[in-house]
């Protein structure tokens, strides 16, 4: 049984999901529930305090060394409860619920996040350096994103192409993002149109349906390995009446720069800048 901090040592505070909690004034053992949980931790220079991991958390690199607590969507409760967490941080659409009410049943303070937006993760940022006590930090991370947006922002404000975006995060099937994906948000940032924009937050495609849209690039992000990766590329190429391909701007990259809500979005806007503007510069840090 994981006895809860007392009210000497611990202090209230509301998450980001409206829930009040009791958590450690400056928390000792934290266990993170998603990726991009255990990325912010580690991004607000708190990752010596990270007993435990979700199964795909993978950066830092420090991070492998660490215990797996199960997946994103199936955490281990007992696994949890065994590393004796003084805090546990979740993300409110993808942890499930019942296992948020396990840990708070034998008195283990579970804050919760939900960040949708690119907006949503500074604030989260912020948030999370009030709870971890590494609010400068926090406060520096954040200016810094804040500086990089408004260069890239600069940047595009004065485009008048904005090239037919398709990006690609399965295989087969076909899977693409819709409106409502932090994928989206990065692609129009960066001075792009999505061409399958819509509110189905990840379509489905046939080849045939693709080659309707006729995107300027294609993107494929995927968490297949860098094989398969290859092959999709060349699958692409070959269909010659797709613009993308018969310019040659069908591009990879990492899944976790565009899926994963934490600091590192801002890299894959940068990214993306430089795939879809190569005539500007400022699309760089």
């Amino acid at each position: 049984m994981v006895v809860a901090a007392s009210s000497a040592q611990a202090r209230e505070v509301v998450d980001l999901v409206g829930r009040r909690l009791r958590v450690p004034d400056v928390p000792q053992r934290v266990v993170t529930l998603a990726p991009s949980l255990t990325e912010m931790v580690f991004a607000l220079g708190s990752g010596h305090r990270v007993v435990g991991v979700s199964q795909y958390s993978n950066y830092p690199a420090e991070v492998q060394a660490l215990t797996k607590v199960g997946s994103y969507v199936h955490p281990d409760v007992e696994k949890i409860v065994a590393l004796k967490p003084d805090l546990v941080l979740a993300i409110k659409d993808g942890n499930p619920r019942e296992v948020v009410e396990k840990l708070e049943q034998v008195g283990i303070p579970v804050y919760a996040v939900n960040p949708k937006t690119l907006r949503q993760v500074m604030e989260t940022l912020l948030a999370l350096g009030n709870v971890l006590h590494a609010q400068e930090r926090a406060e520096a991370l954040v200016a810094d994103m804040a500086r990089r947006l408004q260069s890239v922002d600069d940047a595009i404000k004065n485009v008048t192409y904005r090239p037919g975006v398709f990006f690609q995060i399965g295989v087969s099937p076909i899977v693409s993002v819709g409106t409502e994906t932090f994928a989206h948000e990065l692609i129009v940032r960066a001075g792009g149109r999505n061409v399958a924009e819509g509110p189905d937050p990840y379509p489905r495609f046939t080849l045939e349906q693709v080659m309707t849209l006729r995107p300027d690039t294609i993107i494929v992000s995927s968490m297949e390995r860098a094989q398969i990766f290859d092959q999709v590329r060349e699958q692409w190429l070959r269909w010659s009446g797709i613009p993308a391909a018969a310019e040659h701007r069908v591009y990879l990259v990492p899944s976790d720069l565009f899926d994963r809500p934490g600091p590192r979005l801002v890299d894959g806007l940068e990214l993306l800048v430089r795939m879809l503007h190569p005539e500007l510069s400022n699309g760089r840090r």
